[in-house]
């Protein structure tokens, strides 16, 4: 049985562009002691079930604000962290814009 752990951090929202990508991309970074306890528990959980997501992606569910949906959080090799994708619907929700520090919920 997997039990869901959860966190609440307050990150900056922050922009990725790319010349090759047509769209800009929201994250929030999720770093230091919190990031090593969701990689400690993705651990556990591949020890136990055996499997392995894409790019060592984790499912979350994450709440900002009224706000909630299903993504997955991926590891940040620049922060040694995790990346959290914002989706425009959740930006437009909140009134969220880059730069903006943003509180959020996240259950793994």
């Amino acid at each position: 049985m997997v039990t869901a752990e959860t966190i609440t951090i307050t990150a900056e929202l922050w922009i990725w562009t790319s010349a090759e990508a047509p769209a800009n991309w929201y994250f929030l970074t999720i770093d230091g002691e919190t990031a090593e306890a969701i990689r400690t528990t993705a651990l556990m959980r591949r020890l136990e079930g055996g499997q392995r997501r894409g790019w060592g992606s984790i499912r979350v569910m994450a709440t900002i604000g009224d706000t909630n949906w299903q993504t997955s959080v991926f590891p940040s090799k620049e922060s040694g962290g995790y990346l959290l994708p914002v989706k425009a619907a959740v930006r437009k929700a909140e009134g969220l814009t880059a730069g903006d520090a943003v509180t959020v919920r996240v259950e793994y």
